[in-house]
């Protein structure tokens, strides 16, 4: 129960890495507020944790959403501990033929989302001492044919996430980034289960396997609690170990 009685704010948080993360997090002991752009898969876990848990319909990308998601839930459970800027998209395409509105779209969610939710949420961590986690990608590091808008977007937020630390550091709020790999959800997931592409990239992977979204989950988790008390503007690699050419 190391989250026990802190409140987190996930956006991006009723699907895939979002929802791992606020389930962990709700067996830590928080409260988990999930803020995305449509319920998804978040109903069953709002039906177990009736108290704990809720659910906002907020778009990161619109500059007047993550104050009101902020607002609500410190009214609701009185304070927020931890953001989690996990809302995400990808767009993939080669730069010659990359669409202006692909490339937008990607970078309106991916980092300007990312910096309006840290910057609504500054004044409730500074009461609390909280912590923000960012969620960049192995992407985020590594050069991949076809992934311009999503891997420079990655990148930023790790670039923001190293300035977030050193600005909100000095009043107690540390600022982390969690860089999963190939998971199985979403893009790791559609790897995996294409046979020739995953016989071609299995050696890239020093485990042999493609992570499991809860590892990266659990790592998250690390990032909010005590235990990394000390940690602040760090790049948490959960990859596997994973070797690029």
């Amino acid at each position: 129960m190391r989250l026990k009685g802190k409140t987190a704010v996930i956006t991006g948080g009723t699907r895939g890495l979002g929802l791992a993360i606020a389930r962990e997090f709700l067996a830590e002991g928080a409260n988990v507020v999930c803020a995305a752009r449509s319920r998804g898969d978040v109903e069953k876990l709002l039906e177990e944790h009736p108290e704990r848990s809720r659910f906002l319909l907020a778009d990161v990308s619109d500059p007047g959403a993550m104050p009101d998601v902020m607002r609500a839930a410190d009214a609701e459970f009185g304070g927020i501990d931890t953001v989690v800027a996990n809302a995400g998209v990808n767009r993939d395409g080669k730069i010659e033929s990359l669409a202006y509105e692909d490339w937008r779209a990607v970078m309106d969610t991916n980092l300007t989302g990312v910096f309006l939710s840290v910057q609504a949420a500054v004044p409730y961590l500074r009461k609390s001492g909280g912590s923000v986690i960012t969620v960049s990608s192995c992407m985020g590091s590594r050069v991949a044919v076809g992934a311009a808008g999503y891997a420079a977007s990655k990148a930023a937020v790790e670039m923001f996430t190293r300035v977030a630390a050193i600005e909100l550091g000095r009043a107690g709020v540390r600022v982390n980034s969690l860089a999963p790999g190939f998971l199985d959800e979403g893009m790791g997931r559609e790897l995996v289960s294409n046979e020739r592409a995953w016989e071609a990239y299995r050696k890239r992977f020093a485990l042999g396997r493609a992570g499991e979204v809860g590892e990266a989950a659990r790592a998250a988790v690390f990032l909010a609690s005590e235990d990394a008390s000390y940690v602040n503007g760090e790049i948490l690699g959960v990859n596997g170990g994973l070797l690029w050419a």
